[in-house]
Order: structure tokens, then sequence, then C-alpha cells
């Protein structure tokens, strides 16, 4: 199983940036899709984006296409999120996930990072 480790959370303004980090600390050669995850206080889970860890091409949820953006440090085997245009509804714990080649979901998860949004 991969470990994850993610930083990079914290308190922002609405309208300001956050990136978020996530590195994976074992062999990544069984990496299929790498992506990101947040929980708002009563609410489900949801997807926010993934990256294609061989093939680099990404996914986004409607909610933060054109603010968010996944990118992946092949040589650093992380992953990163650039948040911007934050808006208050984005305040959650975010976090990082891996899905494996053999696996039919994502299978690995980091601990979270909080997100907070102030209005």
């Amino acid at each position: 199983q991969v470990q994850l480790v993610e930083s990079g959370g914290g308190l922002v303004q609405a309208g300001g940036s956050l990136r978020l980090s996530c590195a994976a600390s074992e062999e990544t050669s069984s990496i299929y899709f790498m992506g990101w995850f947040r929980q708002a206080p009563g609410k489900e889970r949801e997807f926010v984006a993934q990256v294609g860890w061989v093939s680099g091409n990404t996914a986004y949820a409607d909610s933060v296409k054109g603010r968010f953006t996944i990118s992946r440090d092949l040589a650093k085997h992380t992953v990163h999120l650039q948040m911007n245009s934050l808006k208050s509804e984005d305040t959650a714990i975010y976090y990082c996930a891996v899905r494996t080649n053999t696996a039919s979901r994502y299978n690995s998860w980091g601990q979270g990072t909080q997100v907070t949004v102030s209005s």
C-alpha cells in the first residue's frame, strides 16, 4: 500500500490561493491515478481532481474547474493541487488518494489536511 503525506492546508480569505502537496513515500510504479478528495462538515467525501500518473491526463469536479489545477512531479513522487479564487464553500478537509493499477477504486488515502476559506 502506498503511503501518502499531505501538506499545505491552512486558513485563507475568499479569493485567495493555496497549494496542497502530497508525497508518495514508496515505490510509485503501481500508481494508476493520484487524486484529491474533500469532505466538508456534515457532508460526504467528494471527488475534486485526479491525474493519470503515467498519462498526465487530468479530470476535475465541475465545482472547481477553472479554479483548481492538479499536477504531478514524477521525480519527487508528488502531486500538487493549486487552488485559486477560493470560496467559502471550498472549506473542507482535503485528502490525497491513490488508485493502483490493479484496483477499481482509490485504495490508499492520506491523513487529510484542513483548508478553511473565510468570507
